[in-house]
């Protein structure tokens, strides 16, 4: 739907329609992959695979769109749909092409334009859902989209479409890339990209998801999803009462405003009313009774026996958890302080700086987080928890302030099911993994594992049954060598795991063991 959405968007506005770069998958849908394909779309498979002459031939069709002006270029920077609403590791393949006529000096320079688009309620929220407990993705079809038309006369909210501020790969470029390089070699032989060049792509590239998380217009109902989770996972029987969430709502809106979120709240309405609108639009995902709010986990559960119950209210979270997500990009930093803090040993500033680092390095994979701005995001989240009245940071110490309690408690909340997902899955490598365990095998094994723990009450958080959270984590621990991958011989995909190192991270993690000194912060 986004690309179409786009077309239309730029033909009601009279601009130039582009081209746009979709997945092989909608191609073999009889007759709407041929509108799709006269829309604009042009097919590409998801991995190329090292197939040389397929790269070649679809890096020069890109490259001609753009140096002979033909259309604008339409492409995905995170290479595949969210399941969790929240921004992806991009991909640096397309951007490396359309980046290359301007190195190459084919072109003056090459526009990106970074669009967000943000729905209120989405239509896969469940189906997203399943494919994080496991469940496999329905393959795309005509006759599917038929079957599914019913869903169309429901409610659906708004959608906000948001184009950013153009950037000019020329001004980026400038001073970081020197473009003499390509005089050495003809323009039609390809070249595989040097480090300063990957360097820059991807530098680029996280700029510009940044840019699209920043400009994300977040609806009422994302504040509601995080405060809902959160009145869950501490414990709140019976659910939360209106008006306590109304006023939960208005603080947390102050709080997100504060932080920098672009946040559409009717100004107009009173917030009860504001409030009330969002959880009817989601009445699939709460239950409202005798003035109280809370998960609809009830209504989810179903009559089979506790594991089948447990997934199916695992839907709900998970659903609820990716419109929380949405936010996540605006309290991302002032939360990973707020866990540095909690963590820490004490409130010098160097060790809180110390856990900071830690945390963000290890939540790399799950977040977008720019390599190398450590110190930048550590001043930033300083900057706002002061601007909030949460902190005092006077000379070498991290003060939190009355007013702050309520603050950093719901910005460590925010994180709690990331980091306690990372310590399980860590436990399962230290506990249950075999010296066999393979990529394949990982993800079902810990979830094995997590629903047991869960079903024990030995874990509070169903977010930890996402794969997408599974995976990242591993991606992690393989990064931070803690994990090893066979590459080949018999045992070629096969996990080593270091189990001492794994042990100290998972106690690093809960605040139980120090965190290694990093480089000093310039505050």
């Amino acid at each position: 739907m986004d690309f179409l959405l786009m077309s239309y968007i730029l033909y009601t506005y009279d601009l130039a329609l582009p081209v746009i770069a979709a997945g092989m998958d909608f191609m073999g849908m009889r007759f709407v992959g041929e509108m799709l394909r006269m829309s604009g779309a042009f097919f590409i498979r998801r991995s190329f695979g090292g197939d040389k002459l397929y790269w070649a031939v679809f890096s020069e069709y890109v490259r001609t769109m753009l140096k002979t002006g033909f259309a604008p270029v339409e492409f995905f920077l995170e290479g595949t749909r969210s399941r969790t609403a929240k921004s992806l590791t991009p991909k640096l393949g397309l951007l490396n092409i359309v980046m290359d006529p301007f190195l190459k000096g084919e072109v003056f320079d090459v526009t990106l334009v970074p669009v967000s688009i943000s729905y209120e309620r989405i239509l896969e929220e469940s189906l997203y859902a399943r494919e994080l407990l496991g469940v496999p993705k329905p393959k795309e079809s005509t006759s599917g989209l038929f079957k599914a038309r019913k869903v169309l006369s429901e409610d659906y909210g708004s959608i906000h479409v948001y184009f950013g501020q153009p950037v000019s790969v020329r001004s980026l470029a400038e001073g970081r890339v020197n473009r003499c390089q390509f005089n050495l070699t003809p323009r039609h032989i390809p070249q595989r990209p040097g480090e300063e060049i990957n360097h820059f792509v991807n530098d680029s590239a996280f700029r510009l998801v940044r840019a699209q998380e920043e400009n994300m217009v977040l609806k009422p109902w994302v504040l509601l999803a995080s405060l809902l989770l959160q009145n869950h996972h501490h414990g709140q029987k019976g659910g939360t009462a209106l008006e306590e969430l109304t006023e939960q709502a208005v603080w947390l809106k102050d709080l997100s405003r504060q932080c920098g979120a672009f946040l559409h709240w009717p100004e107009h309405a009173p917030p009860s009313e504001v409030v009330s609108s969002s959880l009817s639009l989601h009445q699939g995902l709460v239950s409202i009774s005798e003035g109280r709010v809370q998960l609809a986990l009830e209504q989810a559960g179903g009559q089979g026996g506790p594991e089948e119950k447990l997934l199916n209210q695992a839907v709900v979270v998970l659903s609820c958890a990716s419109y929380r997500n949405q936010a996540l990009h605006v309290f991302l930093r002032p939360a990973l302080l707020a866990l540095a803090i909690a963590t820490s040993s004490s409130n010098n500033r160097q060790e809180v700086y110390n856990s900071f680092s830690f945390l963000r390095n290890m939540f790399s994979n799950e977040f977008i987080l720019c390599p190398g701005a450590t110190v930048q995001d550590f001043e930033e989240a300083c900057y706002l928890l002061v601007k909030t009245g949460a902190l005092q940071i006077p000379q070498q110490e991290v003060l939190i302030t009355e007013r702050g309690h309520r603050t950093l408690a719901f910005l460590t909340s925010i994180l709690d099911p990331f980091l306690q997902g990372y310590q399980v899955v860590c436990r399962f490598l230290c506990e249950e993994a075999t010296e066999a365990l393979t990529d394949k095998q990982f993800v079902p094994a810990v979830r094995k594992f997590i629903i047991k723990h869960l079903l024990t009450g030995t874990l509070r958080y169903a977010e930890a049954l996402s794969s997408d959270l599974q995976k990242n984590s591993l991606a992690a621990l393989l990064r931070l060598g803690a994990v090893r991958r066979v590459k080949g011989g018999a045992e070629q995909g096969t996990l080593k795991v270091n189990k001492v190192m794994v042990n100290s991270l998972e106690d690093t993690l809960g605040g139980k063991l120090p965190t290694q000194k990093a480089a000093a912060a310039r505050l």
